[in-house]
């Protein structure tokens, strides 16, 4: 812990971290929040008399111990929170808008949800992703982030605190190749439920999913309990339609493709993955979904 006898206020500025984990925000994080302090856009409405005021205390000398220091912190962590303003735009059965929602929730960081309909695109949806027109959407201080995984990368560098990469840079490049490999390869096996296919074909892409599954399995899983090891990390989330989504396709189809005689980890992982409370707190009704998805099955078929 810092030892802390008499300083400024002035100094607390100067505060990068708090060592040990207690609060891992950057200094630029705290000098945005106090600048937005000192000019009053919170308090009293920024009138000059306010600022003044602010200004003189800010100027002062007063003793302050280690238990008043944590409270000016934890002041400052609350405005933090209360400025930041973060919309979320999303489809409440999209398991890419869940990746969103879950790393938010892990970072502890509130947020605005703000369903959107898919055949009736929103304003809001159009211009903030004007290429795709897609969920979901990241906004973040009137900045729009499209595209899930780039989300996710935004989301772990702008608030560093409960950290879902690796420190280590080549555990951290290890991480994001499984995640690029999940991107690549999980759209062949949730199509294998969704696209109609002729029997020879099933047989084929049945094979294809079992092969990526393995390679799933055997080098990016492990005997890992979780992708990064004994905590949810980014991987995780990425590969996180694998778990309720893929369990309501296998059940609408009738094909059991993670078997837990089969693939015994990745099938104890998805388990594992869904009894961690934020993800278990933060899935789509499965009854629901399945309606759902028998719906996307059917536009597919048509």
């Amino acid at each position: 812990m810092v030892e802390i006898n008499t300083f400024s206020i002035a100094g607390i500025r100067k505060c990068a971290q708090v060592r040990e984990g207690l609060f891992q925000w950057k200094g630029k994080t705290i000098a945005r929040v106090w600048a937005n302090l000192a000019s009053m856009k919170v308090l009293n409405n920024g009138s000059s008399e306010s600022r003044k005021n602010w200004e003189a205390l800010e100027s002062s000398s007063i003793p302050l111990s280690q238990s008043h220091y944590i409270v000016l912190i934890l002041f400052l962590v609350h405005f933090i929170v209360i400025m930041e303003d973060i919309k979320v735009l999303g489809f409440w059965s999209s398991p890419f808008v869940h990746r969103v929602i879950w790393a938010l929730k892990l970072k502890g960081i509130s947020y605005e949800y703000i369903e959107q309909d898919r055949h009736n695109k929103s304003q809001l949806l159009v211009q903030s992703n004007p290429v795709f027109k897609k969920v979901p959407v990241l906004i973040h201080g009137g900045k729009p982030i499209a595209e899930s995984l780039v989300i996710l990368e935004y989301i772990e560098e702008t608030w560093p605190h409960n950290p879902l990469l690796p420190k280590d840079n080549h555990e951290k490049a290890i991480a994001r190749f499984w995640i690029k490999f999940g991107e690549d390869s999980i759209a062949s096996i949730t199509d294998l439920f969704l696209r109609p296919y002729k029997d020879e074909e099933r047989e084929t892409a049945i094979k294809k999913a079992e092969e990526t599954i393995t390679i799933i399995e055997e080098q990016g899983l492990g005997d890992k309990k979780f992708f990064g090891g004994d905590n949810i990390g980014l991987v995780d989330l990425a590969y996180g339609c694998l778990s309720h989504w893929l369990e309501g396709l296998e059940e609408i189809v009738g094909i059991k493709l993670i078997d837990p005689n089969k693939f015994p980890r990745l099938h104890a992982w998805m388990q594992n993955f869904k009894q961690v409370p934020v993800i278990k707190e933060n899935l789509p009704d499965y009854e629901k979904l399945l309606l759902h998805l028998q719906w996307r099955r059917q536009q597919y078929i048509k």
